[in-house]
């Protein structure tokens, strides 16, 4: 597809007809339906496909039982708007990253992912293992919701700027397109954070409306034509450091299904979790290339002073989240133990070998 063509068809943001849905299944000859939104531009690849991917195998899976009407973001309502819209009732799933959400709890951030945080390996351990998703069950349950962990985009770099950054100061005065609280983390240095779904970044870097930007990685990014609005692309950055995408569904709806149809869902959403992860770094190593090769980007590093100014702009909204609330405060203590437990392991397993083999093979 004509990356001009997918960027115009897909935008989100676009006003569409919505159809009503409804908290209880509809059951129409044995099947239910099962009305999906998402945040993501539809065929976007990566996050975009693999929601279509999971919409596909929960039909799948449950041989037809459920009967899935997926729809991207613009096309029944907006990109930032799946959670409303399944926490009603309205539809019964969204496809989304929770941190668009830490505006309703900010312990939202913590499942998708938050600066100096868990990586792809480290936020899988947290969620099965190291009691996220009991924190996740509990804060769902505030809002009649149940999610699933169904993919992750890995670590994503700094971000897409027409100045270098040489030092915190260089931050002043920008309008950056980022999320979470790594945007918080962001305005603490002076930025003005400016809040854009994937299908509206484009226009508005060209326009001058924002000076830099970050969403996903190379692979992503080739797509929006990042290359044609900003010269220097630094990696890595401190913001995401493991981005995992969330499949959360109206938990009056999800237990009303049969018990089996309920760990279809789940069975599909974990395979999806490791197939996005896989995908996502089968391309990235290959559409930096591309825009290096093909569009002469530069490649930049972040030098210590300004991840030394990440660190404590971070620490500075961290204290802000846990005085939030009685949750917010356990998710961050939960993330935390669960940061030193596996990324210490990580550390002297993965990490270190990692180092040792590129040094050796000169990669």
């Amino acid at each position: 597809m004509d990356r001009r063509t997918f960027l115009k068809t897909s935008t989100i943001g676009t006003t569409a007809a919505a159809a009503t849905g409804l908290a209880a299944p509809a059951v129409a000859q044995g099947r239910t339906s099962m009305v999906i939104v998402s945040s993501w531009p539809r065929d976007f690849p990566g996050i975009g496909t693999g929601a279509q991917r999971l919409a596909s195998a929960i039909e799948d899976a449950t041989d037809g039982a459920i009967e899935t009407e997926y729809y991207a973001a613009g096309e029944r309502v907006g990109a930032f708007d799946v959670f409303d819209e399944v926490s009603s009732g309205n539809a019964q799933a969204y496809h989304s990253a929770d941190y668009y959400f830490q505006g309703v709890h900010p312990a939202f951030a913590y499942i998708t992912s938050v600066p100096f945080g868990l990586t792809a390996l480290e936020q899988n351990a947290f969620i099965h293992y190291m009691g996220g998703q009991e924190l996740w069950d509990e804060l769902g349950d505030e809002y009649g919701l149940k999610g699933h962990l169904a993919g992750n985009t890995g670590c994503q770099p700094g971000g897409w700027f027409n100045t270098e950054i040489n030092s915190p100061e260089d931050f002043r005065g920008l309008n950056f397109r980022v999320p979470g609280i790594g945007g918080d983390m962001m305005t603490n240095l002076g930025v003005s954070v400016v809040s854009l779904p994937a299908g509206e970044i484009y226009e508005a870097f060209i326009s001058g409306a924002i000076d830099a930007a970050e969403f996903v990685g190379p692979w992503n990014d080739y797509y929006l034509n990042f290359h044609e609005a900003a010269r220097y692309f630094y990696n890595p950055g401190p913001q995401e450091p493991g981005a995992a995408i969330s499949f959360s569904m109206n938990k009056e709806w999800l237990t009303s299904l049969p018990a089996w149809q309920q760990k279809a869902i789940e069975a599909c959403c974990h395979m999806e979790n490791d197939r996005m992860m896989a995908e996502y770094n089968a391309n990235n190593g290959r559409y930096l290339a591309r825009l290096i090769e093909e569009h002469g980007i530069e490649t930049r590093t972040f030098n210590d002073d300004v991840f030394d100014a990440f660190g404590r702009a971070s620490d500075e909204v961290f204290e802000q989240v846990r005085q939030h609330s009685d949750l917010a405060n356990r998710m961050h203590e939960a993330f935390v133990a669960a940061r030193a437990d596996a990324g210490g392991w990580l550390n002297i397993s993965e990490t270190a070998f990692l180092q040792q083999r590129n040094r050796v093979l000169g990669i």
